[in-house]
């Protein structure tokens, strides 16, 4: 029998599977936490929401509690969310329906403030991401003495995809027949973080040639020294040769010449003290406002790096170190692109979270890479360079207390960057053309892989966030996807009984896949609900009432809410393109992965002062659970 018709024939016993009482209990009770059904075009509205009616879909109980509640703690929290439901659960819900509204999108100034602005960690490395770049697959490989060349050839497909995106000339994307929300393309160039003492804000100053003008210069960072210049001459963007001049310029400039004084590195800081640094910045000279405010402003950041990594097609890991622990005084950490350039001809990229989801960014990288190789890495066009001003030097006027400030975040950036474990390696066995034709889809082959990994590392399943895009409703970004189900756990307890038949390890795979394939459907789809369980604490927050024991259950917390998810993982797609990012708790790891048709590239990262987490044993364990699980396939078709 074919795997498809496995799938078919157990999609039945699916349906026919009777749950223990506690866990029909726990879906009538968790109805309350149904998503907001946004509608079918704006991401506008939360579900109205019949307290009587019954659940028809599988909320808390399998996404949430039972994996990790004993009995007395499942009864515990059954209690907790009984009187939510009966009670102020209610109440919320009808506020949270009353600010819809007057929004088109509920959600999208809270999930910014919650999930970006207030948090008061040093962001650098707690909330941006990064990745590899790709170039060196093809047409560029690790070469010493090609740093500014590259980097010349390089921004100049970075210009013209912001050209496309001024032009109104990129094409929207799509889901199937779905146009998707392109909103956050608007954030890619332009945009900054600015420091609060409370809140961090963002300004961008990005617009279409038919709203206005727009900045077009862009900084370069080298040695702890800014530079900036204008990308555009006569109303055309300059070529490689022009900008290898001006990058040749930079370079010379700091050739021998003292380090800067490292402003930069104050990116890197806790968010209230940079936020005070930079005040006391701006008043001993009002120039340094100007400063910030042409960084700020800038289309991207260029970072010149004397750092090698060189790094391979097989093995990513150095330069994925590097453009999340790199040098600080070269990164500005609050830009929304970094374009980071390796004196070995390697390129990465670093990025604040908070103005885009990381797809933004794997599709401009996507783009660059796809031109490259059609051009073989290099300009075949005019060596001509037209006169014009050089890069302006930006210095910063500072005092011992500047001085002392970065010293200070400094000190802080590299003692947590030595505490983080990276690996990023390529699993070459097979990919996606090999799961495809076992009718099994990639995606939840890899998430469940891991699941299977982490079971057999830490005997038991970890909380699970998987990013859900929501781009198909207005202003859309992401919804919580919760991998760690009933069915994965039972299906990674099935492997890892010796006296387990491959029959039943087949069924429990099976019955896995189906319950992720229908959560990821529901959350891509506004049907989750970590976003509607936010927007409940968030109005009770608002509104000044005694927080709800739900929030404060202990299993709230150990299943993954508020952000304490153990493995924190994203898809970066299906491209040449690949990221990289912490974990989100101590105790955790950060999983990116890539999907190709020959081969499956992934990251992981851990903190190596927690002696739970090794980040290089978790992926072995994936290794061995892929081939496993391919084998478990083969083995159904035969």
């Amino acid at each position: 029998m074919s795997l498809q018709a496995e799938f078919e024939r157990v999609a039945d016993d699916v349906k026919k599977v009777k749950s223990r009482p506690s866990d029909q209990e726990l879906l009538d009770m968790y109805g309350l936490y149904k998503q907001a059904i946004f509608g079918d075009i704006n991401i506008d509205k939360p579900g109205m929401l019949d307290m009587k009616g019954k659940v028809k879909w599988e909320a808390w109980d399998s996404r949430k509690v039972l994996p990790f509640a004993t009995e007395e703690e499942y009864q515990v929290t059954a209690a907790i969310v009984k009187r939510f439901g009966e009670g102020i659960g209610n109440d919320l819900h009808q506020k949270l329906l009353q600010r819809a509204r007057t929004r088109r999108n509920w959600l999208e100034e809270w999930w910014l403030d919650a999930a970006y602005l207030e948090m008061r960690c040093p962001s650098q490395l707690n909330v941006n991401f990064g990745g590899p770049a790709p170039y060196l697959e093809h047409c560029w490989p690790p070469t010493e003495g090609v740093q500014l060349q590259r980097t010349s050839i390089s921004m100049w497909h970075t210009l013209q995809y912001w050209d496309l995106l001024r032009t109104e000339r990129l094409d929207p994307h799509k889901a199937g027949n779905v146009v998707l929300d392109m909103d956050q393309f608007r954030m890619l160039f332009c945009t900054c973080k600015v420091p609060g003492v409370t809140k961090d804000t963002i300004i961008n100053y990005f617009k279409t040639e038919s709203e206005g003008p727009c900045p077009s210069h862009v900084v370069v960072m080298c040695k702890g020294r800014f530079f900036s210049f204008d990308a555009v001459c006569d109303g055309h963007i300059l070529t490689p040769p022009e900008l290898l001049r001006h990058l040749t310029h930079v370079k010379q400039c700091c050739e021998g010449e003292p380090t800067g004084d490292g402003i930069a590195a104050l990116t890197s800081e806790e968010r209230t003290r940079w936020a005070k640094a930079r005040e006391y910045l701006i008043g001993i000279d009002p120039a340094n406002k100007t400063i910030l405010e042409t960084i700020q402003s800038s289309l991207f950041v260029v970072s010149l790096d004397d750092a090698k990594p060189y790094a391979t097609a097989e093995n990513y890991t150095p330069v994925s170190l590097e453009v999340l622990t790199g040098d600080p005084t070269i990164r500005w950490g609050d830009k929304s692109y970094n374009s980071i350039s390796f004196a070995d001809g390697t390129f990465g990229s670093n990025c604040d979270h908070a103005p885009f989801e990381g797809m933004v960014l794997v599709t401009h990288c996507y783009y660059v890479d796809q031109q490259l190789k059609a051009t073989d890495g290099k300009w075949k066009g005019s060596e001509t360079v037209r006169p014009m001003p050089l890069p302006e030097e930006l210095v910063f006027t500072v005092d011992d207390r500047v001085r002392s400030d970065v010293a200070h975040a400094k000190q802080q950036y590299f003692e947590t960057t030595q505490d983080l474990q990276v690996v990023c390696y390529a699993f070459t066995s097979f990919g996606k053309a090999a799961i495809k034709q076992r009718k099994l889809h990639p995606d939840t082959f890899i998430q469940l892989a891991l699941q299977l990994a982490y079971y057999r590392q830490h005997g038991r399943l970890g909380s699970c966030y998987e990013t859900a895009m929501t781009r198909r409703f207005y202003h859309g970004r992401t919804e919580t996807m919760r991998p760690c189900t009933l069915e994965a756990q039972n299906w990674c307890h099935t492997m890892l009984l010796p006296a387990a038949s491959a029959e039943a390890k087949r069924k429990a795979l099976l019955l896995a896949f189906n319950k992720h394939n229908k959560l990821m459907a529901e959350a891509q789809n506004g049907k989750g609900f970590d976003r509607h369980l936010l927007g409940l604490y968030l109005i009770a927050k608002e509104e000044g009432l005694p927080m709800p024991d739900l929030f404060t259950d202990p299993l709230y917390s150990k299943s993954g809410g508020g952000g304490n998810f153990t493995l924190s993982t994203s898809l970066a797609g299906y491209t040449t393109v690949h990221g990289v990012g912490a974990p989100m708790v101590h105790h955790g790891y950060g999983f990116f992965y890539r999907i190709r048709d020959d081969r499956i590239v992934a990251s992981c990262t851990a903190w190596k002062s927690s002696p739970e987490t090794d980040a290089e044993t978790l992926f072995q364990n994936l290794v061995t659970s892929l081939h496993e699980m391919l084998h478990l396939a083969t083995t159904a078709q035969l």
